[in-house]
């Protein structure tokens, strides 16, 4: 049986957006009780108390008594925790009442035990399509998580609702053919067909080597000047070079 918590909870009367952002001011947060035979009560809860309540379940199934001043006390669970997704600050809390003489329904998490063979000597991983199961059962007899031995799953193999180990007094409400946990082969990492930017380039299309780069520059820049000093085919003079004095005449 999981353990019994306790909380203090106030009525309020006014509700709305409103009356939430007030609440939430001084530190409390809205919430809200459903019963299965009465209407839901709208309450609150001090925000440091139901911080440390939430830490002390851990995620795990559990019963909270409500406790109210002028009222008697009530046996309830966590039905949903709207939490700012930004801040992580509590925001509504919905609670469900239960009878302790009357069967309840509840997601209950699951908890793998064990090291898979598949993980273990296959490189598989473990794939858990849904972290909880859906049970009914006495507030009694509620377990704080469901356990999952993977020790004997090899990769390609599955655990299935209807294999999961019977617990007095609880009873599995999914599809019996739903997946609990799979262990499968590891997804292979692709490799790109095309180098990635910045890569080198390939081996035929190699840049000159150091040193070589001057030569080929230069090349150009050689040819050009040779091609401009040279006289064009079929000169009888050559063209003097731009500034020079002329040649004295011959003597007689």
């Amino acid at each position: 049986m999981s353990q019994q918590y306790t909380l203090n909870v106030n009525a309020r009367a006014s509700t709305g957006r409103s009356s939430s952002r007030r609440l939430r001011k001084v530190n409390q947060i809205p919430a809200i009780l459903y019963g299965k035979h009465t209407s839901p009560v709208t309450l609150s809860v001090d925000g440091p108390e139901f911080t440390r309540l939430v830490k002390a379940i851990a995620g795990k199934a559990a019963l909270i008594e409500l406790k109210r001043a002028g009222a008697n006390g009530s046996l309830s669970f966590l039905q949903e925790v709207q939490r700012d997704p930004i801040t992580d600050r509590f925001l509504h809390v919905d609670l469900q009442e239960v009878k302790s003489d009357e069967k309840m329904e509840i997601r209950v998490r699951i908890s793998l035990v064990g090291e898979s063979f598949g993980v273990k000597n296959q490189s598989g991983v473990l794939e858990t399509p849904s972290l909880q199961v859906r049970i009914r059962c006495l507030p009694k007899d509620l377990p704080p998580l469901i356990e999952v031995d993977v020790t004997e799953l090899k990769v390609g193999e599955t655990i299935h609702i209807g294999e999961l180990k019977a617990i007095p007094g609880v009873e599995y409400l999914d599809d019996k053919s739903q997946p609990v946990v799979s262990c499968v082969e590891p997804v292979a990492e692709e490799v790109a067909a095309t180098p990635a930017a910045g890569a080198a380039p390939a081996a035929g299309a190699a840049a000159p080597a150091a040193g070589d780069a001057k030569a080929a520059a230069a090349a150009p820049a050689a040819d050009a000047k040779a091609g401009a000093a040279a006289p064009a085919a079929g000169d009888k003079k050559a063209a003097a070079p731009a500034g020079a004095k002329p040649a004295a005449p011959a003597k007689k």
